[in-house]
């Protein structure tokens, strides 16, 4: 029988869970698109849902994750801040170490 570890990483603070692979997806989302709203439906999630998210990444990071301008006929535009940027390299850098780490293990039976 083969086995293989898996797992997955979030990094949190003492408030808990503030940044795992579904928040940097959508920021990753809003990168791509310019938009909140079409990044929420990407991901088949709510426009509250994932602006709830991105309400709680800025609370715990700091500082705004996004910067949103309101459009016109249009409509607007969403970019990803310097702080949104830094928690997107950040968490790619701990879930790389992470990912090397799982295939170093072997386990044992």
């Amino acid at each position: 029988m083969e086995l293989k570890l898996c797992g997955r990483i979030w990094l949190e603070n003492t408030e808990g869970k503030v940044l795992g692979a579904g928040r940097i997806e959508l920021l990753e989302r809003i990168q791509q698109s310019g938009s909140l709203r079409q990044a929420a439906l990407q991901m088949k999630m709510s426009y509250k849902q994932a602006w709830d998210m991105i309400k709680h990444m800025n609370e715990q990071l700091g500082g705004p994750v996004i910067v949103a301008h309101r459009g016109g006929k249009g409509g607007g535009t969403t970019t990803v801040t310097e702080n949104g940027i830094k928690a997107i390299e950040i968490f790619h850098s701990c879930q790389q170490l992470f990912m090397d780490f799982l295939q170093k293990q072997q386990p044992v039976l």
